[in-house]
């Protein structure tokens, strides 16, 4: 399907303002709204009973405080997700109650030490929840404020017989979003539920494309595609089939040298938005000529980054700093 063109580049709240409160509450989205997100990013995963939650994994015990409840501690597990053991708490093994009665907590406290003093104060939202969060929010603010959900690991979930893709649909079509114009875009990292959803729904797609690990579903089908060739011309075009854009990470579209690919050129030829992920401003996530000082958590050139890539072309940026984003969006659209 073509491209949905933009009048400037849109700028999408990955998993909130993550930078500033812990991720995947409803207090991030909210301040990224506030500090002028475009879109709300939520991963969705599945509880016992079958609710979407926004969790950035299947595991819990990183962003919740689960370790701390007695109560919980016959649940922490083994299980494998897209063919790796990971060991923990995992939300398909508590109800909706059951979840409510954690606290979410900083996942990189490490990197993001005074984001730890909001330890404990918010719940795991549910995507309804979300969807009533961006309703406020746009009349509040008097702008449109999109939703971007993810679905995390489908082929995970759907082995443990709760399908993430039934009850998105059916959320979106009651909240009205089931359009080719409504401000949501549907997303995954796997290839197979989204060729199944774009003949389910009009919303628009984003295949996301990582740099290290292919698609889980290909994997699993002994399908030896990667990002190279997902990303060459003939992948494009046959991503442009389902898919309204493409999600790569950011160092497959400018390498840390600095040095440009032809993914952006390749994409928009073939009818298809690019939407970067993810900006950050500590140093671990900045190539080295944009960091400052050795300290990993430090900050550095982070709208400078993000600069680069609006000049290319980009057409979303994915970042947990969306006033950084806003400020380089301004840069680029002021004479």
């Amino acid at each position: 399907m073509p491209a949905t063109r933009t009048r400037s580049p849109l700028i999408i709240g990955h998993r909130g303002a993550c930078g500033y409160r812990p991720e995947h509450t409803l207090a991030s989205y909210e301040l990224a709204a506030r500090l002028g997100a475009d879109y709300l990013e939520p991963d969705l995963v599945s509880t016992r009973d079958g609710v979407l939650v926004a969790r950035h994994e299947p595991e819990i015990g990183g962003t919740t405080d689960v370790a701390a409840h007695p109560e919980f501690a016959d649940r922490r597990t083994t299980k494998q997700v897209d063919g790796h053991p990971v060991h923990g708490w995992f939300a398909s093994d508590f109800t909706l109650a059951e979840l409510r009665t954690l606290r979410a907590v900083e996942r990189i406290p490490e990197l993001r030490p005074a984001n730890t003093r909001f330890d404990g104060h918010w719940t795991v939202p549910t995507f309804t929840e979300i969807l009533e969060l961006t309703e406020r929010l746009a009349t509040e603010l008097g702008r449109a404020i999109g939703v971007y959900p993810e679905t995390k690991h489908p082929s995970y979930h759907a082995g443990l017989g709760l399908p993430l893709e039934p009850e998105l649909v059916r959320q979106l079509r009651a909240a009205g979003l089931d359009r080719p114009d409504a401000p949501v875009f549907v997303q995954s990292f796997e290839v197979s539920n989204l060729r199944a959803l774009a003949s389910e729904i009009q919303a628009p797609l984003v295949q996301l494309v990582d740099d290290v690990d292919p698609p889980a579903d290909l994997t699993a089908a002994g399908d030896p595609r990667d990002h190279r060739a997902m990303l060459c011309p003939a992948g494009l075009a046959e991503i442009a089939s389902y898919a309204a854009a493409v999600g790569p990470a950011k160092q497959l579209v400018i390498g840390e040298d600095g040095t440009p690919s032809s993914v952006v050129a390749d994409a928009h030829a073939a009818g298809l938005e690019v939407h970067a992920y993810t900006f950050r401003r500590e140093n671990r996530f900045l190539p080295p000529a944009l960091r400052r000082g050795t300290d990993p958590a430090g900050h550095g050139d982070a709208v400078g980054e993000l600069e680069r890539f609006l000049r290319l072309g980009v057409d979303a940026v994915f970042t947990d700093f969306p006033d950084a984003a806003v400020f380089a969006r301004a840069e680029l659209l002021t004479p």
